[in-house]
């Protein structure tokens, strides 16, 4: 009962607030020419030696008209494709991330970090969490008790 509760807390919460932090501003610091980074807010999950895609956006301001260059770095025992993407002012704004875990990775967090660099004005970063979790067991496990 406590974690069907926990459940329907955190989806409230994710509905209230979105399901994307943002960076602070980078480019300009106004609104207008400036731009952020949208990543997840609440930890992915993957299973060991699984991908997960997630995606990765550029709000820019209705002013801002620069490509921006993004480096993405994974925590040791995570990897992340790609590590660099260039987004030009043309492009869509959306970036698929591939987060893969080894079949042997550490269960636990993890942290991606983004940073975005216009080529004039201040570069802006942001983290998000990827958990890793255990991979589904080959086998099950059978009980002779009678409870």
């Amino acid at each position: 009962m406590k974690n069907a509760i926990t459940i329907m807390v955190m989806l409230a919460l994710a509905t209230m607030y979105g399901c994307q932090s943002s960076s602070p501003r980078g480019g300009g610091m106004t609104k207008d020419v400036g731009f952020k980074i949208a990543v997840p807010t609440l930890s992915t999950d993957i299973k060991q030696g699984q991908t997960q895609s997630v995606t990765v956006s550029l709000e820019r301001g209705d002013y801002f008209k620069q490509a921006v260059k993004l480096q993405i770095k994974a925590s040791n025992g995570i990897s992340v494709n790609p590590t660099k993407v260039i987004i030009k002012a043309s492009d869509k704004p959306d970036v698929q991330l591939r987060i893969a875990a080894a079949q042997n990775a550490a269960l636990g967090e993890y942290r991606v970090s983004v940073r975005g660099i216009p080529k004039t004005g201040e570069p802006t970063s942001v983290e998000f969490n990827v958990k890793v979790v255990a991979s589904k067991a080959d086998y099950t496990i059978k009980s002779d008790s009678p409870k």
